[in-house]
């Protein structure tokens, strides 16, 4: 859901000396501008997504600085942005979506870390590996070491995220390469606090702009043969050890001393919290961080310094690595220099703990117990073997108490303009059979789940069509895609329409026009209506306002177009039978318009509240079940999924079934009473107005209806 930052933006405005209390995200906000950052870019998505969300919203306070801010359409976008640092002494930091915009921005990325930069750039990713995943579970980890750029992974601690921001421009500028800095879901939303600096205003902005290019064109620069090979060995032989010096002369890693000498933990400063409240309930550590394990945090997880590694093992019987995800990386690194360096130390890791998945507290206090027992058994972990008993009881005994309850799938939100389009497919199933369904990245996905049990494939955001080109000539329905208006502006229109169309493919698209990139905070898209359209459309849908996507397409030579009001089941489900059915050859496109429930709700609200305070006339529109008609089959829900629409206990006691229902929280978006008339359903379904501060017409009507009833 979209999230406002009005109070926070002003703590960007502390000074030095002034205390800062926030989040860590916004933590990492003013930590940019403490830097003196010159341009800012990036692509919206959790967990990272509120950093550009905080600087568009602080624009203004932006431009008095000369930072420059740019939503980007793609994350190819925002990478390419980070050109600027190559021949000019400007810092620059863009973000996005950990290991999956890392891939949308890999050639600019790859060229980048080859070309090196002059100015520091930094390139904040939302690591979102583990339990709040929501993509592929992979690392960002692989594309550092394959490009040699450095990766930042802080520990969970406000001054320690602002520090490693702060040192990853000198880092980078020290040694000429691009660095990342990956935060977890719990890093960014960690709150704490830290004593600001004064924002820096950079020496090259908008305020302070160049006259034009360096004067003396260095073609060295480029990443283009011959250049190439030279800029390759100047990464492994100025570069690497430029960087590796740095991250010793600065003491970026940190080490904390314990009173066990025999052992050590080396862990990635992200999983620091959770290692902390291992050993806590081993009762080898203290609420205030002390620990009687020698611990190595690695803030910088690479490239690891081989001088560091040698002198944290040397003298100690093992050392455990705690590195989540898999292949194991670090440990492997760790590996060939202990062994170069001779040092006999034991080391462990992934066979102790688990080669991949989430490293929950628990998992760690059991791969610490079999690691201390081996190697210390000395150190009484007791604690821990008992808090470990005691989890397996608690879920024994949920699980006995739970039994086979029902799942709950993710859904869409109520009201969602995304769920009628699926009640119209799934009606028209029912009479043509299933067609083969390429879903996209996005809210729409949930559509795969029950009720509607839709999509076959996922593999990308705005890919969705591009993945249905070699489905479509070997099936004799028609392949459907679906794609939100924000995969269509990021990858669809080129990757799916334009290729389809130079094939000469024959499908259907189905392009959900909500009008914002809804599933990451409905940030602006550029067929966003404008705020004029939006006050004038208080009360219905904006997305009707903007006809870009649909000029777009005809634009690009789309001949079969259609736009559809996502509520109207009926016209949805004409329009697609037309669609998967006519013997018309190419591309059919269904531009289904609703705008994304959740933004219409944040601009109809205030406008609501401040008419119910002024006395003015309001009308609301509630739907019903009437209990006497319900027949208790209860198709309309399997049709639907809207959370609003359940069951109750039949009031009739001569039936069994129960009734459908529609409880609090109802939008009245009219899907259910428009289901009911689509499919031909029960008539049980009632609309009624729901009026506030009435006038002398609504209370003589209503006089007259309650002597009629």
């Amino acid at each position: 859901m979209e999230r406002q930052f009005t109070r926070e933006i002003e703590s960007l405005r502390l000074g030095a000396g002034e205390t800062f209390h926030g989040e860590g995200i916004l933590a990492v906000t003013k930590a940019l501008l403490q830097s003196g950052v010159s341009y800012v870019g990036g692509y919206q998505g959790a967990p990272v997504s509120h950093l550009l969300d905080v600087m568009v919203q602080a624009r203004d306070y932006l431009d008095e600085l000369g930072v420059h801010v740019e939503p980007c359409t793609s994350e190819a976008s925002a990478a390419a942005m980070l050109g600027a640092s190559i021949n000019y002494p400007a810092r620059g930091a863009v973000t996005w979506k950990s290991v999956v915009g890392t891939n949308v921005a890999a050639d600019a990325l790859s060229y980048l870390a080859s070309a090196g930069v002059m100015g520091g750039t930094l390139i904040v990713l939302g690591e979102d590996y583990g339990e709040g995943g929501v993509v592929a579970q992979e690392r960002s980890h692989a594309f550092a070491m394959k490009s040699l750029m450095w990766l930042l992974d802080p520990r969970p601690d406000l001054c320690t995220i602002v520090h490693m921001v702060e040192h990853g421009f000198a880092l980078s500028e020290a040694s000429n390469t691009p660095v990342m800095l990956e935060l977890r879901i719990r890093a960014c939303h960690v709150h704490g606090s830290f004593t600001a600096k004064d924002n820096v205003a950079p020496a090259v902005s908008m305020r302070h702009r160049l006259d034009g290019p360096p004067k003396e064109f260095i073609y060295d620069r480029l990443a283009h043969p011959p250049a190439i090979f030279r800029q390759e060995k100047l990464k492994n032989d100025v570069r690497l050890p430029a960087a590796r010096r740095y991250i010793v002369e600065h003491k970026l890693n940190e080490v904390f001393s314990g009173d066990v000498s025999v052992v050590g933990i080396v862990v990635q400063g992200g999983l620091y919290n959770g290692l902390m409240r291992a050993l806590r309930l081993l009762g080898l550590a203290d609420d205030f961080g002390r620990c009687r394990i020698p611990l190595l945090v690695l803030n910088v997880v690479y490239p690891i310094v081989p001088e560091e590694m040698t002198a944290f093992a040397a003298g100690k019987k093992a050392v455990l690595v705690i590195e989540e995800g898999q292949p194991e990386f670090i440990e492997q690194e760790i590996a060939t220099h202990l062994r170069r360096a001779d040092v006999q130390a034991k080391l462990h890791g992934k066979d102790l703990l688990q080669m991949a998945g989430d490293y929950t507290t628990e998992l760690m206090v059991r791969g610490l117990a079999k690691f201390l027992a081996q190697y210390a058994p000395q150190m009484d972990a007791g604690a821990g073997a008992a808090w470990i008993a005691n989890n397996d009881r608690v879920r024994q005994k949920a699980a006995e108490l739970l039994g086979a309850m029902p799942q709950r799938p993710p859904t869409f939100c109520v009201g969602c303009p995304e769920r009628p389009v699926f009640s119209a497919m799934k009606l028209v199933a029912q009479d043509i059979g299933r067609p083969h369904v390429s879903m996209d990245v996005g809210c729409h996905a949930f559509a795969s789940f029950e009720p509607f049990s839709q999509g076959n494939t996922l593999l990308g955001y705005g890919m969705s069509l591009a993945s249905a080109a070699g489905v479509g000539p070997m099936q004799t329905k028609r392949p459907v895609a679906v794609m939100g208006d924000g995969g269509f502006w990021h990858n669809g229109l080129l990757s799916g329409v334009a290729s389809n169309l130079m094939n000469k493919g024959d499908g259907v698209l189905i392009v959900m026009k909500n009008g914002y990139a809804s599933a990451t905070g409905t940030q602006e898209l550029i067929s966003t209506p404008d705020e004029e359209s939006r006050a004038v459309a208080v009360g219905k849908s904006a997305a009707h306002a903007d006809r870009t996507i649909e000029n777009t397409l005809s634009g690009l030579g789309v001949k079969w177009l259609r736009t559809v009001n996502n509520y109207d089941v009926g016209a949805m489900t004409k329009t697609y039978r037309e669609a998967m059915t006519t013997g018309e050859k190419g591309l059919k496109v269904i531009v289904a318009e609703g705008e994304c429930q959740l933004e219409r709700q944040r601009r109809l609200r205030p406008v609501v509240a401040k008419d119910l305070a002024e006395g003015k006339r309001t009308v609301r529109v509630k739907y019903g079940v009437d209990e006497d008609t319900c027949t208790g089959d209860h198709s309309c829900i399997r049709l639907s999924g809207c959370p609003t629409l359940t069951v109750k206990d039949n009031p009739d006691p001569l039936r069994r079934d129960p009734v459908a229902t529609v409880i609090e929280g109802c939008v009245g978006c009219g899907l259910c009473g428009e289901n009911a008339h689509a499919a031909v359903l029960c008539p049980s379904f009632y609309r009624a107005e729901v009026i506030q501060n009435p006038g002398v017409l609504d209370k003589t009507l209503g006089k007259l209806r309650s002597l009629l009833a």
